[in-house]
């Protein structure tokens, strides 16, 4: 099901933005070929739509300090709304937890976490063991490198879409 009235140069922009952040008017009109007086038009529109939820940067994390990156997959006891709610609230306020995905299947989610060593991603294990989340099992991988980390391609997620129409 698609979402949205969404046409090419849209799709453009987007792809634009996720691909190059925060950049001028005058460059983003030239890499969607579009003049830029609409181009920014467009883009106050995607912005006030709520297709754009913000600009990162891609910070080379391993040029700054050393770090463990492991991921883990966690299965809950019980299936309730509220022991969800109270695992996804731990989860919100724990920093080190940089992703965290419900899954469906054998594991309730799958979580990316950060931490300065092992020994503290240990220690912030054994805090949500403690905290009584309702765990049932727990499995961990830790990462040796990342091989890809990219975002999607939006054009060829939302596959064909209608032609421009007149600005």
């Amino acid at each position: 099901m698609k979402k949205l009235g969404l046409d090419a140069t849209d799709i453009r922009i987007l792809n634009a933005i996720q691909s190059h952040g925060q950049i001028s008017k005058t460059r983003l009109s030239e890499i969607v070929n579009i003049s830029a007086t609409p181009c920014w038009a467009r883009l106050d529109r995607l912005k006030a739509a709520g297709y754009i939820r913000g600009y990162h940067g891609d910070i080379a994390l391993e040029r700054i300090c050393d770090f463990s990156q492991v991921i883990v997959t966690v299965s809950l006891t019980h299936h309730r709304k509220v022991d969800f709610d109270r695992f996804e609230a731990w989860v919100g306020a724990h920093d080190e937890v940089t992703e965290c995905v419900a899954s469906g299947g054998g594991m309730d989610y799958v979580m990316k976490v950060i931490c300065p060593s092992l020994g503290a991603f240990q220690a912030m294990m054994q805090a949500m063991v403690e905290a009584e989340l309702g765990i049932d099992r727990y499995m961990t991988y830790i990462a040796t490198r990342v091989i890809k980390a990219a975002r999607p391609n939006i054009a060829k997620l939302v596959g064909p879409v209608p032609r421009d129409r007149t600005v």
